[in-house]
């Protein structure tokens, strides 16, 4: 089954074109069918960019996808149109009563401020909150994934000595992991961070555990048990020209910025770049959209169960004496 989006939104034409069986609104009204309720809140300022990249992988699944687009209402996008803002995208306060089986939070271009300087902390924390009764699996992507590390956990990120940028070997730390299932020994992700949360608060952290690593790259995916919350550090939807158009526009800015690794035929830029990380993205996104949300989801929404783990903020019980 194929992903059910917006008639207009741009993502329609370039998914047909890639032949990606994509159901329009009026199309999927006439099936009788529970489709999966998936909100994506998109942070990046390529919106259509990160659309049409997140909607391709979540539409490589057997599946019925209902993808609802949100932005924060506290930071206005100045890289999109209000038009295509308005037409397609909702806030915060219109969904909060609702029930979602899955929840993306994309990363931000704001990792090098603190969380609590970014203008939509917030509302994120908010939205976070929320999501622990009202999504039955929130999967983070890079930024999203600190912050949401830093808000659940209080794991903080610091900074690298350089940016880690290009295409880099992983392998799993748990070999049952569904998330990772049917994945090769060695497979390829892209990173572009400046950043990377403590990894040693994060395995030292019981109620987290960590499915997958590089060496070059550290710690890819966490997850709570269960799945609940999805923690993932690099940028398996990246296109295959992404890395190229960060590149190029750094280097056109006077930016330090080195040549992406392992993205270009032997690190050389004037050759075209080799996609080596497509079909571990699309197993990624298929196994979570099946194991972590269609499986374990309750058919009714509104019977998803709060998230029972500890947070930050919560004291521990005083003994009683």
């Amino acid at each position: 089954m194929p992903i059910c989006i917006p008639n207009d939104l741009p993502a329609v034409t370039t998914l047909e074109n890639e032949n990606i069986f994509v159901m329009k609104e009026d199309r999927a009204t006439t099936q009788n069918i529970r489709p999966l309720q998936i909100l994506l809140l998109n942070l990046m300022p390529t919106k259509i960019e990160t659309e049409t990249q997140l909607c391709r992988l979540l539409s490589n699944t057997p599946l019925q996808v209902e993808l609802e687009l949100m932005q924060t209402a506290s930071h206005e996008s100045r890289n999109t149109s209000q038009e295509h803002m308005l037409r397609f995208y909702t806030t915060f306060n219109d969904i909060r009563n609702r029930y979602f089986d899955g929840m993306i939070i994309t990363g931000a271009p704001v990792e090098n401020m603190e969380f609590e300087d970014v203008e939509y902390w917030p509302e994120l924390c908010e939205i976070m909150e929320w999501s622990r009764t009202h999504v039955h699996s929130t999967f983070h992507i890079c930024w999203g994934a600190q912050a949401g590390l830093y808000y659940h956990y209080g794991i903080r990120k610091r900074h690298l000595d350089k940016k880690l940028f290009g295409v880099f070997p992983h392998h799993t730390e748990r070999h049952g992991s569904m998330l990772f299932r049917g994945f090769d020994e060695t497979f390829m992700v892209p990173h572009s961070r400046h950043t990377e949360s403590d990894e040693e608060a994060i395995r030292a952290e019981s109620q987290l555990k960590v499915l997958a690593s590089s060496p070059q790259a550290g710690i890819y995916a966490v997850s709570t048990q269960g799945g609940r919350q999805i923690f993932i550090t690099g940028h398996s939807e990246y296109d295959p020209r992404t890395l190229e158009k960060e590149y190029l526009r750094d280097k056109s800015r006077g930016l330090p910025i080195e040549v992406p690794r392992n993205y270009y035929p032997q690190d050389d830029d004037t050759q075209d770049p080799v996609v080596t990380w497509r079909s571990s993205a699309s197993l990624l996104y298929a196994n979570w959209i099946n194991y972590f949300v269609y499986q374990t989801t309750p058919y009714d929404l509104g019977e998803i169960q709060p998230i029972r783990e500890k947070r930050r903020q919560e004291k521990p019980e005083q003994p009683q004496n």
